[in-house]
């Protein structure tokens, strides 16, 4: 593990080890967490988002010392992609963690713990997006400046499976991330055996602005 996820992670037993018995944090089951998601992302389609009625300078003083998210979202970095807009939601509801191609690393990996582990996210959502231009990359496989290449091997998987088109291989890669995630990570394949957390991955297209699940 690279010394960024090292350090999340012994901050992460830190954390543990002073905070027992655990506080609640979100009321809400994985279930009801994803449904949660899903209600705020029809909002957004139906432009009758309601976030913004939240008063955000009482928000920001309830959240100076904790932080409550109800998800977690891992996403592309894509400016097209404003993740607590498509779901409507505002400050500390949810755990956004961006990376271009929504892949898995050691460093996504002791983020997406944190927030499981330590502030008590109900629901992981690894979300892909229309005409992603990671996945179209490494379609592609040209030449790239500087290390934008690296990204390559993470979806290439997908790539493998579904061949050049472009939204079939966005969207495996969603799931093969998110299962990647549950098994390589002990801490979610945990909290996943104990229902505790729930783990899926989705689909956003730009045009309309509406997620949809993968099975």
């Amino acid at each position: 593990m690279c010394s960024t996820a090292a350090a999340v992670g012994s901050l992460l037993g830190l954390e543990l080890a002073t905070r027992t018995p655990m506080p609640a944090q979100s009321p809400l089951t994985p279930d009801a967490a994803l449904q949660a998601l899903m209600d705020g992302n029809q909002r957004f389609r139906d432009n009758k988002m309601t976030s913004f009625e939240h008063d955000l300078v009482i928000l920001k003083q309830h959240t100076v010392d904790k932080q409550e998210p109800f998800a977690s979202v891992l996403s592309c970095a894509d400016s097209r992609v404003p993740v607590e807009l498509v779901f409507d939601q505002t400050i500390n509801h949810i755990f956004v963690n961006r990376v271009a191609g929504n892949v898995i690393t050691s460093e996504i990996i002791a983020s997406i713990e944190y927030g499981a582990a330590v502030l008590g996210t109900k629901v992981i959502l690894v979300l892909g997006h229309a005409n992603c231009g990671a996945v179209k990359a490494t379609i592609q496989a040209k030449a790239v400046p500087g290390q934008i290449s690296a990204l390559y091997p993470h979806i290439q998987p997908a790539v493998d499976q579904a061949g050049s088109n472009l939204e079939t291989a966005t969207k495996l890669n969603a799931k093969m991330q998110a299962a990647l995630l549950s098994k390589a990570s002990t801490v979610i394949a945990g909290l996943l055996k104990e229902e505790k957390l729930k783990v899926v991955a989705g689909y956003y297209d730009i045009a309309s602005g509406a997620v949809t699940l993968l099975s």
